[in-house]
């Protein structure tokens, strides 16, 4: 699985919307949240805290109960860090470092005011922290779905963000299925799987899945513009065109000469369209930018291919994952019979 990361992501979407100008702007944003959008985290480990910094602008984004996890699915998507730690600190009593009754302690808040810059936003794993914190240490916090999806991400990579990461957390604080990872299986037919039945494997191959339909997805808002075109160009109306066929009408307008092979009966696919497409090349030059039209549809055609066979992957995966979960019920039932016909 491939992730781009937030530079590419960024340089790839701004030349889709080179003549958009109804895209979202991040400075608004980054003026919420102060010092530019950049938040810093606290994130409760089995042992202490860990801070980090992160990229608060994505917890606000429209989709970013669906996507805010997808950074978080595999070690390797670390390197191209999408957190970094600016401290980490094992505490002794750590119940008595954040609490209403005795707030925050010394130690937890030296560690918070050595790493918080002036007017930046702290995220926070649990309601009252917002409370306790605002209060005693008057720094302006964070807590929402949007936030939860950030920490179920840093707990299911934890091992490798930080030291004490492969201590168990406890049964409450572990947070096997995610929003965003409820959204994809929901979508390819597994909304049914119970928490107690999710896997790294099952984790891993919903990840996949997901970023296929992300690859597809994030080009298709900043890529709508060209259905103007193709309406005012040349009379296609492609409004309910999915995204890979508008794709690839494009890269016809762009590479009118055959220069890259595009899948599937071009003439079938059309219809009618088709032979406006040909004629009319030669108006669209230099409407579009032709490397970002190429990349997107290379990586949109590459994510179709893998979506079938992620789909199913994680079909056996769970199919598996049921299977032990109903023997281990039917062997605790055999177990406890008396417990069992009580409930």
């Amino acid at each position: 699985m491939e992730e781009l990361s937030l530079e590419e992501r960024k340089v790839e979407e701004e030349d889709w919307d080179q003549d958009d100008d109804g895209s979202v702007s991040s400075i608004d944003v980054g003026a919420q949240l102060g010092n530019g959008g950049l938040i810093l985290v606290l994130f409760e480990t089995p042992t202490g805290f860990a801070l980090f910094g992160y990229d608060g602008i994505k917890l606000l984004r429209p989709n970013a109960l669906k996507d805010v996890w997808g950074e978080f699915v595999m070690e390797f998507m670390l390197q191209y860090q999408p957190v970094w730690l600016k401290d980490f600190q094992a505490f002794e009593g750590k119940a008595s470092a954040l609490n209403f009754d005795t707030g925050v302690s010394e130690q937890l808040a030296g560690m918070i005011r050595k790493c918080i810059c002036p007017g930046q936003t702290l995220a926070v794993g649990k309601p009252e922290y917002v409370t306790i914190i605002e209060s005693d240490l008057g720094i302006k916090c964070l807590w929402n779905a949007e936030v939860m999806e950030l920490m179920w991400g840093l707990n299911n990579l934890k091992e490798h963000l930080v030291p004490d990461g492969k201590s168990e957390l406890s049964k409450e604080d572990c947070l096997p299925m995610c929003e965003g990872m409820k959204f994809t299986l929901n979508k390819y037919g597994f909304g049914d799987l119970k928490p107690e039945m999710v896997t790294r494997s099952i984790i891993e191959a919903t990840g996949l899945l997901y970023e296929t339909d992300y690859n597809v997805r994030k080009y298709g808002e900043s890529m709508r513009y060209a259905c103007k075109h193709l309406k005012e160009t040349s009379g296609i109306n492609a409004e309910d065109w999915d995204l890979l066929k508008l794709a690839t009408a494009i890269m016809m307008l762009c590479y009118p000469n055959g220069e890259h092979k595009l899948v599937g009966n071009l003439p079938e696919l059309f219809g009618d369209d088709y032979s406006k497409l040909v004629d009319d090349a030669p108006k669209y030059k230099g409407i579009f930018r032709k490397f970002s039209c190429l990349r997107a549809y290379a990586e949109m055609v590459r994510s179709r291919r893998i979506r079938s066979k992620a789909a199913r992957s994680l079909d056996s995966l769970v199919t598996a994952a049921e299977r032990i979960y109903d023997e281990a019920q039917q062997a605790l039932m055999h177990a406890q019979p008396g417990v069992i016909k009580q409930e």
